[in-house]
């Protein structure tokens, strides 16, 4: 799987170790940065690594910061990317499955890393359901067109 990763300061030290994890497992992994836990604003990367999974570059992406809402925030501003900010394993599921959610977020300040790599692992498992669920993802899409007018 070709994965996008960045964060900034704040969640740099678990970006290293799941990119390490990532590789490990087999995947493609590009790291857009940050490269040291030195401050750092964190739009420029996560929009970079957003617009980079919106144009299909990468079949997922994965954005760190503190608390995961800036990044969330920066990310779904970006064409085709529904970026989804989970703490557990069970909403990481869920964002695959009804949301098909193609950024997961973390908070580096909640999540140890090793139940980042439980919620990375699921998150990139599970596919998406379609059904009802992909009508809800193409009205996302839609609004989001809308809006661009």
């Amino acid at each position: 799987m070709k994965i996008a990763i960045g964060a900034d300061h704040g969640g740099f030290e678990l970006k290293e170790s799941l990119v390490r994890f990532l590789k490990k497992k087999g995947h493609s992994v590009k790291d857009f940065g940050t490269f040291s836990n030195e401050s750092c604003d964190y739009p420029p990367v996560g929009y970079e690594v957003a617009e980079a999974v919106g144009k299909k570059r990468f079949s997922h992406g994965i954005l760190i910061c503190k608390t995961g809402i800036g990044m969330s925030i920066v990310a779904n501003k970006a064409k085709g990317v529904r970026a989804a900010l989970c703490e557990r394993v069970k909403i990481a599921r869920s964002s695959r499955e009804h949301n098909d959610a193609n950024v997961l977020v973390l908070a580096a300040n909640i999540v140890s890393f090793d139940k980042a790599k439980r919620i990375v692992d699921i998150w990139l498992k599970t596919p998406a359901l379609g059904g009802r669920h992909k009508r809800r993802v193409n009205q996302i899409e839609r609004i989001r067109n809308k809006a661009e007018r």
